[in-house]
């Protein structure tokens, strides 16, 4: 692991930055780990949610560059506080001893190392909750095999299926390539998602995609790919929480929500493509509607 820092690799940027040292790379991430808050969350996908909320933590820094990101103070301006390992593994035991029903790692990637030996750590201690890896997608598919017997439940972002838009909102490059690529091993790892008796995800792949406005036929590639390259039983969720913040507000097709012909597009289009499981969320028409809402479709 710690090969791994002295010559980073674990995200596609591949920055070769020696962390141990100081160095940063794209990320902005150093050797230490570096979280935002630690929070029992209750607006997740009600799988993921349950009835005792999922045990998030945050991680400052982030491998994109999104324009409209809606965490853009932790991932962008990197606020939070550098903890040790060890104190990592604490956070994870003290959402266990919340009765949270999982372990909820919020934009990890650049901290993968870390968080297998803060794992370690608290395995040895009693953890036994579910493990989520919530990531943005663009990953090495050497990292998410580095993860392999230590993530129960990938919950990937499927962004972008045109390369030219990626480039043009998160400044990154083969981003369907690279994405596409790493939640087929993601899928390899945990397959379709398998729940408890009270229907609270225990392990397995669900793809998130936020529907960005102008850009529906976007949307409309990224499931057609999941549909085309994927088990038939996969659970997708298409979430219409978006709204204009950080330096979407300078973008005039980003400086708006999703209007309710959008919605009804999207809404259409997955009835068209019969995709059996998952989650969508109501179209707020305000501001304050804009807290996430799952509706369970089958």
């Amino acid at each position: 692991m710690k090969k791994i820092l002295e010559e980073c690799c674990i995200c596609p940027h591949n920055c070769k930055a020696n962390r141990l040292a100081g160095k940063i790379g794209r990320c902005k991430a150093n050797e230490k780990v570096k979280i935002a808050l630690y929070s029992i969350h209750r607006f997740e996908e009600p799988c993921i949610s349950g009835g005792n909320g999922s045990g998030t933590v945050f991680f400052s820094n982030c491998n994109l560059q999104c324009q409209f990101c809606q965490n853009y103070e932790i991932s962008q301006l990197g606020q939070g506080k550098e903890i040790s390992i060890q104190e990592l593994a604490d956070i994870f035991l003290k959402q266990q001893e919340k009765q949270a029903e999982n372990i909820n790692l919020v934009t990890p990637t650049s901290y993968v190392p870390q968080i297998i030996e803060a794992l370690k750590l608290a395995k040895e201690k009693g953890l036994y909750l579910p493990i989520i890896y919530n990531t943005n997608g663009y990953e090495t598919v050497d990292t998410i095999k580095l993860l392999d017997g230590y993530i129960d439940i990938y919950l990937p972002d499927f962004k972008y299926a045109d390369n030219k838009l990626a480039k043009e909102l998160s400044d990154i490059n083969n981003y369907f390539e690279i994405s596409t690529e790493a939640i087929k091993e993601m899928y390899k790892q945990v397959g379709s998602p398998i729940f408890n008796k009270k229907g609270v995800i225990q392990k397995g792949v669900i793809i998130r995609h936020l529907v960005l406005p102008n850009y529906i036929e976007n949307t409309k590639q990224v499931l057609e790919w999941i549909c085309k390259n994927l088990s038939k039983d996969i659970y997708v969720s298409v979430m219409a929480q978006y709204f204009p913040t950080y330096r979407a507000k300078e973008n005039e097709k980003l400086n708006r929500k999703l209007t309710k012909d959008e919605w009804e597009k999207v809404l259409k289009i997955i009835e068209e493509l019969e995709i059996e499981n998952g989650y969508v969320q109501e179209l707020g028409e305000h501001e304050e509607e804009y807290v996430p809402k799952w509706e369970y479709k089958n």
